[in-house]
């Protein structure tokens, strides 16, 4: 028998993100209107709401407006709308701003703000708790239960004082289970239970592989001088040749500026460090112009869904459903998930509520795929669903322009009647025989970075003594295969220097694995060539703390 103790919810939330928190404000108020009661919890693995959300962020309000269609009353944090937008060319040393006449519309960042997303996920469970919604940072949500039948019961938390060896320490506590009629997941992207789920279900048997991009974030404060409140800057090109990806500079409030580069994981050169080329990045003299004179305040990094429509999995299953980026909603051109990420949740908590309403449980929600894709989230991914494997087919200038030709014609509605297909990011490495090594300039400590000082400013622990959360499935795989055939990129791929290979004790080379500076980006578990990385989740609390990233 289980030592774990159990509590039971109508609904049960993984992730305090702005899928989750607005899946349980959804449901909340279809309870209040009905006159009923509905229990509903939220479990947040970060230390504290906010603490593991990083973005860049522009927001489409569109999603909130009709959750909280007073939001702007109920102080938002929505005070910066954005009034300029640029998209700029880069070569090495100059730039080439693009008119605005030759963006789609939807592009144009009209009726926009740029902020703090953890902050906004911050107000948004202050609303939530207002509701009756329960949270609980710092429990991450470590398995997945299942009935009799195999459909989800719902989730337990992480057993806490686990020593490295496996053994319990003198604090150790048993997870709790909590079981629900339905279990959510809003895990973000490339959620772990999520992996699972998917395997368990088949959930990607009609849907193409999901693909991804590294983003690295750095937030600045800058001269009042420099500050330009609702500023938006996007760039491509330069400093980035036979991979994809981009800059963006967001001039928010308080005189602080976003700013950060994402890089498609579907990169072929294993030299490539994303975190490198983005601070190679901040030296073009367009970008060094927008910080100079400022201090870097915050880092962080995050993997960011980009399969768009075509890498939309089933939803749902027995007993549960995915949603946000734990589906993966990002509108990959206009480089935005959150207000997708919030109607999916919204669409999700109607069909649960309706369920539950008509005493249903464990079953297919089925109503929420159907809304969910006569909704306007699937008319907005549609009409982009061709661009990110255009680029990652031909390239980012022939790519670009087919991507462009594709969503001009989408707009006027003349959209071309085929979808392109994505490949999975893992298997695109170049042997290392076949590559170029990069010679990346040395951090200079003001403009430029090195990422253990930068994991410093992350605010990133965890508890030294407890298992390692990046697991290997086989640990020979690293020297045997990463090492030789593709120069070890797991040393260059993660932004948070958790990787190194060392001399070990008979002089060959073995990978050692700094788990304390992981910022659960996720990138490791999506771009190692063999599959051998797995992440898990570590003992709650653990890993970044982002005041306002």
């Amino acid at each position: 028998m289980s030592e774990r103790e159990s509590m039971h919810y109508d609904v049960v939330i993984v992730g305090a993100g702005p899928a989750g928190l607005s899946a349980a404000i959804r449901l909340k108020q279809l309870a209040s209107a009905a006159g009923r009661e509905l229990s509903v919890c939220i479990l947040e693995k970060g230390s504290e709401v906010g603490a593991h959300i990083l973005s860049g962020a522009v927001i489409d309000p569109i999603a909130l407006n009709e959750l909280i269609p007073d939001w702007k009353d109920k102080g938002a944090p929505l005070t910066v709308p954005v009034t300029e937008n640029h998209h700029w060319l880069l070569t090495k040393s100059g730039k080439w701003g693009m008119p605005h006449a030759l963006l789609p519309s939807f592009m144009r960042n009209k009726g926009t703000y740029t902020l703090s997303l953890g902050n906004l996920c911050r107000w948004l469970a202050g609303q939530a708790e207002e509701l009756g919604v329960e949270i609980f940072p710092g429990f991450p949500a470590a398995e997945i239960l299942f009935n009799d039948d195999g459909s989800v019961k719902g989730v337990a938390t992480g057993d806490l004082g686990i020593a490295r060896d496996g053994s319990h320490r003198p604090d150790y506590q048993p997870g709790m289970e909590l079981h629900a009629r339905y279990t959510f997941f809003a895990e973000g992207a490339r959620g772990h239970l999520t992996k699972r789920l998917s395997v368990l279900f088949e959930l990607r048997k009609d849907s193409g592989p999901q693909v991804f991009g590294l983003g690295v974030k750095e937030l600045w404060d800058v001269p009042a001088d420099k500050h330009k409140p609702g500023r938006v800057i996007h760039t491509q090109g330069w400093p980035l040749s036979d991979a994809w990806g981009g800059g963006f500079l967001y001039h928010q409030e308080n005189n602080q500026v976003a700013l950060g580069f994402v890089v498609a994981l579907d990169y072929h050169n294993p030299y490539l460090s994303p975190f490198e080329e983005f601070q190679r990045w901040k030296t073009h003299p367009a970008v060094r112009a927008e910080i100079e004179g400022g201090r870097r305040v915050s880092y962080g990094a995050r993997a960011i869904n980009e399969g768009g429509y075509q890498a939309i999995p089933k939803l749902v299953f027995p007993g549960g459903a995915l949603i946000g980026c734990s589906a993966g909603f990002v509108n990959v051109p206009r480089i935005k998930g959150t207000h997708t990420a919030m109607k999916s949740a919204m669409l999700a908590a109607e069909a649960a509520f309706e369920a539950i309403a008509a005493d249903r449980s464990g079953d297919l929600l089925e109503a929420y795929p159907a809304a969910l894709h006569n909704s306007w989230v699937a008319k907005e991914l549609k009409l982009v669903r061709n661009a990110q494997p255009a680029v990652a087919h031909w390239g980012g200038t022939l790519g670009t322009l087919y991507a462009g030709l594709d969503m001009w014609l989408g707009q006027l509605g003349l959209s071309l009647p085929w979808t392109l297909k994505n490949q999975p990011d893992h298997k695109s490495l170049k042997p290392r025989k076949e590559a170029q090594p990069i010679d990346y300039p040395r951090a200079d400590g003001v403009l430029t970075f090195d990422r253990l000082s930068s994991v410093f400013i992350s605010n990133t622990n965890h508890e030294e003594d407890q298992p390692v959360h990046l697991t290997l499935k086989d640990a020979d795989i690293p020297t045997a295969i990463n090492l030789p055939v593709y120069a070890g990129p797991e040393q260059r791929y993660c932004p948070a220097g958790v990787y190194e290979f060392v001399d070990g004790e008979n002089g060959e080379p073995r990978l050692q694995i700094n788990a304390q500076n992981c910022v659960h980006c996720k990138t490791c578990d999506i771009k190692d060539p063999t599959q051998n990385i797995n992440w898990v989740t570590p003992e709650g609390g653990g890993g970044p703390n982002y005041p306002n990233m």
